[in-house]
């Protein structure tokens, strides 16, 4: 607990839950209105309290003694965020803000009341400025700490320095906001904070617990502790601005080094890593674009100038990094570009996991795959993320190396391997975009399907095809295998020709399993069934009849 209480100069916003209701959800406070909170009156307008209604009243009470009232819920959401842009105003005119509660704040009036011409002027200009730039009227009451300058801000009034304790001596015990203590106190016999003070600290210890230890000390003019004051957030934003338009790959590629350095040293100064950055950028003609890359760990400077690199890239050449469709590009150079950390964590946040997935080994990767995308491009080393779907190409996403490595369709996370020490995660399978025949889809994973209607039954594919192959599907004698709209298989199949290869036969087979998708909407509806069958060589395939046109969808081990 502090010593001497500090000078504190506290603002007060009168009934701010009501003037919340108002700024947020257009109520207007002019009106009788109430806010409850467990059925009972927390706030009130001074309409309100002009028809007899007082805080603590029942609903029903409170209505019928102004059956015209306004009742609104209680929100500490819309009080803490109506409040932000009071405390905002504030801070531009001084230093170091607390926010005691929605509708409070309180700082210290010593720096105030020495660059703004003494304790008056400051409290003077705190709230006429809180008036022009919120249109919210206030009170400000200075006094030796903070509660008692809570009680001075309710009268408006500057309280002498050492006078505290006589200030707070004729108030009711009431004013310590603790209606069990002050109720028990009363039964006693203490009805002022003066007769409360004069109680031996020691006994009222004994007899009331510690909150009413802390009841006491306020009650003497002492606080529980020194004003905890916010710091503003410190500006980590980096920009660049330049003379001649960029309007050239090289040319750009070199600011975004120059540029990415420079955030990397602010962010070290602070002790603080960057995992989401915004990318921004303004042209010759006033164009503004904007995009923000995710990343799965920290951005290092390299990493950064490579995010840079490939964004002024995509934006200057026109190119999608695919070979698609172009987008337009910037009509002008770039003039203007900012960084803009909009993800930040301390610099030790990423603890290394205890069996070692986020060791030396996967560092070592990260390096060499992040250096391969500095030479390639973004989306030349991608990873495999398993998440819910009714097919195994639904259930597969590809993300670029280092993004953020999020499910394309909801399902519950992955289990580790079988057998593997808890916490150990499964590595992720890196692919060449646009490489090999398929992509492999989760094998040897052990994972716990989400609960999707008409999904295949494990165990799943290896091997997805990013095309399915058109088949055809023949009974043992030579007639094309049919399934009807109510799923029925017109024969057995019996022989299986995959393109324009040689027959095989079917040994075993099983299904359907109808897919019915997206009915509602007739351009996007897609009804097919699907079937697992084995083959004469030991081949497992995953077909699909769609239109009743057979396809091979995925391959099994």
């Amino acid at each position: 607990m502090s010593g001497e209480p500090q000078r504190t100069l506290l603002l007060w916003c009168p009934d701010w839950p009501v003037l919340a209701a108002e700024i947020v959800d257009g109520v207007p406070a002019t009106d009788p209105v109430v806010v409850l909170h467990a059925n009972r009156v927390i706030a009130c307008s001074e309409r309100a309290r002009a028809e007899g209604i007082r805080r603590g009243l029942r609903r029903r009470e409170a209505q019928g003694r102004c059956p015209h009232l306004t009742v609104v819920d209680h929100d500490p959401g819309r009080d803490v965020r109506a409040f932000e842009p009071v405390v905002a105003a504030v801070e531009e005119v001084v230093a170091g803000v607390e926010v005691i509660r929605p509708g409070a704040c309180a700082t210290a009036a010593r720096g105030p009341s020495r660059y703004l011409g003494g304790e008056e002027a400051a409290a003077e200009r705190i709230v006429e400025h809180v008036a022009q730039s919120c249109a919210v009227e206030s009170q400000a009451g200075i006094a030796d700490g903070v509660f008692a300058a809570g009680l001075a801000a309710r009268e408006g009034r500057i309280v002498t320095p050492g006078g505290t304790r006589e200030f707070l001596a004729a108030r009711p015990v009431e004013a310590l906001g603790r209606p069990a203590l002050a109720d028990l106190l009363r039964r006693l016999g203490v009805r002022t904070l003066g007769e409360f003070a004069a109680l031996p600290a020691g006994d009222v210890l004994a007899r009331f617990g510690f909150d009413g230890a802390l009841a006491h000390r306020l009650a003497g003019g002492r606080d529980d502790r020194p004003l905890a004051v916010r710091q503003p957030p410190a500006d980590l934003t980096v920009t660049a601005d330049y003379d001649e338009p960029v309007d050239r790959v090289d040319a750009a590629a070199f600011a975004a080094r120059m540029l990415a350095e420079r955030l990397h040293e602010r962010l070290a100064g602070y002790g603080l890593a960057c995992t989401r950055l915004g990318i921004e950028a303004v042209t010759a003609h006033g164009q503004e674009l904007h995009r923000v890359w995710r990343h799965d760990g920290l951005l290092t400077a390299a990493a950064i100038a490579d995010r840079v690199r490939w964004q002024l890239d995509g934006w200057l050449s026109g190119s999608n990094g695919r070979g698609g469709t172009r987008p337009a590009r910037p009509t002008a150079g770039i003039v203007r570009l900012r960084l803009v950390p909009d993800g930040v964590l301390a610099q030790a946040g990423l603890q290394p996991g205890l069996w070692g997935e986020t060791g030396e080994e996967r560092e070592r990767a990260h390096r060499a795959l992040s250096r391969v995308q500095g030479i390639l491009g973004p989306e030349a080393v991608v990873t495999a993320v398993l998440g819910g779907g009714r097919s195994p190409a639904d259930q597969v996403r590809l993300v670029p190396w280092g993004d953020e490595r999020a499910p394309a369709r909801p399902g519950p996370p992955p289990l580790p391997p079988a057998g593997a020490a808890p916490g150990a995660a499964s590595a992720s399978v890196v692919v060449p975009a646009g490489g090999g025949a398929g992509r492999r889809a989760g094998r040897g994973r052990a994972v716990a399907e989400p609960p999707w209607p008409g999904r295949i039954p494990p165990p799943s594919p290896a091997v997805v095809l990013p095309t399915p192959l058109p088949a055809d599907v023949r009974d043992a004698a030579g007639e094309p295998v049919v399934v009807s709209a109510r799923l029925a298989v017109s024969a057995a199949p019996a022989r299986l020709t995959v393109g324009d290869g040689r027959p095989a036969e079917i040994t075993g087979w099983a299904g359907p399993w109808p897919v019915d998708e997206r009915w509602w909407a007739p351009a996007e509806a897609r009804r097919r069934a699907r079937f697992q069958v084995c083959l004469a060589d030991g081949a497992a395939l995953l077909l699909a009849v769609e239109g009743g046109m057979w396809l091979v969808e995925a391959i099994y081990d």
